[in-house]
């Protein structure tokens, strides 16, 4: 029996992206399980690093400290990547399953052949590049040149440099040859400009993991913004999920965050991940952030509309008031409910005289 592909429904909101990343540790059947938990727990997007390891990093690389102090410093930071590989055949498996249950499949690549694979093997319509691939000049040219929108996430980076990795972006979109000069006459023409509007979105990131609260500056990412007129959002690595549903607030239109089967589990990223439930729960709470931003005007709602005579005030009678008498600051006040005159009258009727009795607590204009 042939099993039917769910199409994964293109998100009409914030793209929210589960970071798998490297949490499968290399077990096929555990990247499986995180493909259908992030799609149970509705995020958009499930991403996946590919690398090959002799392309990434040499022998003698050393570890980064959260890395050290994730996985030990005995083996080299190319033996803990070698460990983690995926092969290309698990790449098909994972896509296909991505497929299956409504999810898109994304993969960041570290290297030129395993760029080309994603795109002309996996053939994935969009690429995200990580941080570290940020000064990856070679690779930012070919990916633009294959015509594929790109998130690009910008940790570790100054402005000078994602103006630089944009400038080469817009070159390769634009299918002109790379050299320096090129770069420059690509990212300042009309035409390279509008590739990049077109088809790359940034990410703020700050590449620690966790990443202190101190060290998220969220504003950064208006920064972002209003320096490349791009789409921006959020490569988060802070504990728990109130960094992201603040960056929604702000306007992100991505948000990507790694999560994990297991928190405990051995390896570099899952101490820093969230865990099933709580990705659930990040996911829902800018689900309901996204719909609560509205449209920026300012208008009663219509559920409120019920509830403004409820809580309002009208003008009222404090004492019984006979015909002719003034009216006061001693007989004239406001009392819900709001169904009568405004009390933004009542100075107006200060010192006018009563044309009719009044009770107590009676509206004032009330025939």
């Amino acid at each position: 029996m042939t099993m039917m592909h769910k199409q994964p429904i293109a998100p009409t909101g914030v793209l929210i992206i589960a970071e798998a990343g490297v949490n499968h540790n290399a077990d096929v059947q555990m990247a499986l399980r995180m493909v259908e938990v992030a799609a149970a727990v509705g995020a958009d997007a499930i991403k996946f690093q590919t690398f090959r390891t002799a392309e990434l990093v040499s022998r003698s690389a050393p570890k980064a400290d959260y890395q050290r102090a994730t996985t030990g410093g005995e083996e080299s930071q190319f033996e803990m990547i070698r460990r983690l590989e995926l092969d290309w055949p698990t790449h098909h498996l994972l896509r296909d399953h991505c497929r299956e249950r409504g999810i898109f499949f994304l993969s960041a690549p570290f290297d030129l052949p395993s760029l080309d694979f994603l795109v002309d093997d996996l053939q994935l319509e969009r690429l995200k590049i990580p941080s570290g691939e940020i000064t990856h000049g070679p690779l930012l040219w070919r990916a633009a040149a294959s015509g594929r929108p790109i998130i690009l996430s910008t940790g570790m980076a100054s402005l000078g440099e994602v103006e630089q990795a944009l400038a080469v972006l817009a070159c390769g979109y634009l299918g002109h040859s790379p050299s320096m000069a090129a770069f420059e006459a690509a990212y300042h023409s009309v035409a390279g400009q509008e590739r990049l509007r077109e088809r790359v979105t940034l990410l703020h990131c700050t590449s620690e993991y966790p990443a202190p609260f101190a060290s998220v500056n969220l504003r950064a990412m208006d920064t972002l913004a209003t320096a490349f007129g791009l789409p921006v959002g959020l490569s988060d690595h802070s504990p728990g999920i109130a960094i992201p549903i603040a960056a929604v607030a702000r306007g992100a239109v991505v948000v990507e965050k790694h999560f994990t089967l297991d928190r405990t589990l051995p390896g570099p990223d899952h101490a820093a991940s969230l865990e099933p439930l709580e990705l659930a729960e990040m996911v829902r709470a800018i689900r309901a952030v996204e719909v609560a931003l509205g449209d920026g005007r300012k208008i009663p709602a219509a559920v409120e509309l019920k509830n403004r005579a409820v809580a309002r005030k009208q003008l009222v009678a404090l004492t019984d008031i006979a015909a002719g008498t003034p009216f006061t600051v001693a007989n004239l006040g406001a009392k819900r409910p709001g169904t009568g005159l405004s009390p933004m009258a009542y100075w107006q009727w200060l010192g006018r005289r009563a044309e009719r009795d009044y009770q107590a607590e009676q509206p004032i204009g009330e025939e």
